[in-house]
């Protein structure tokens, strides 16, 4: 009973979590803003379609992998260096897949920039949580956070349903 009411109360004793919860809510406000536009933009059929219904499921997972990044960077990084070790071909095949995704991002800055303000704030989460000396398993611990900010991912997706929008 005792943790069940200390988890309850974990976001008012680490409130870096409540600050992830609120910008992964504006992201989510923001991402529901940007989508129909990208809708209406598309040139062709086949963009309106990739557009659509792929376009949260992107965001999300997108969302996912950068808290993934934060909560887990020692064993990533890790990983990485053993398979990068082990043959000159898979050293050149990550370097180019870090080099063109880190280029796809700085040609379209908003996104970098989003995913920037998403990944200091999960570390500010992080910091918070060590803070108040609770160490989780590093697997959990992205899942937790995971499911947090897709939490507030869907209530920020959910409050742009009901007020039909922030910006206009």
């Amino acid at each position: 009973m005792k943790g069940l009411v200390l988890t309850l109360l974990l976001p008012l004793r680490a409130p870096m979590l409540l600050l992830l919860l609120l910008v992964s809510t504006y992201m989510g406000l923001h991402w529901a803003d940007v989508d129909p536009l990208l809708i209406s933009q598309a040139e062709d059929a086949t963009a309106r379609v990739l557009a659509g219904p792929f376009f949260w499921p992107l965001q999300c997972l997108q969302a996912v992998f950068v808290v993934v990044l934060c909560t887990m960077p020692d064993l990533l990084l890790r990983e990485i260096s053993l398979l990068m070790s082990s043959s000159k071909a898979l050293t050149l095949v990550v370097t180019l897949l870090a080099v063109i995704t880190g280029g796809l991002y700085l040609l379209h800055l908003a996104v970098f920039a989003e995913m920037l303000v998403l990944a200091s704030a999960v570390l500010l989460a992080r910091l918070d949580l060590t803070r108040l000396r609770l160490a989780v398993p590093p697997l959990l611990g992205a899942a937790v956070i995971s499911g947090w900010v897709l939490l507030g991912i869907a209530i920020g997706r959910s409050l742009h349903s009901r007020l039909g929008g922030y910006l206009h």
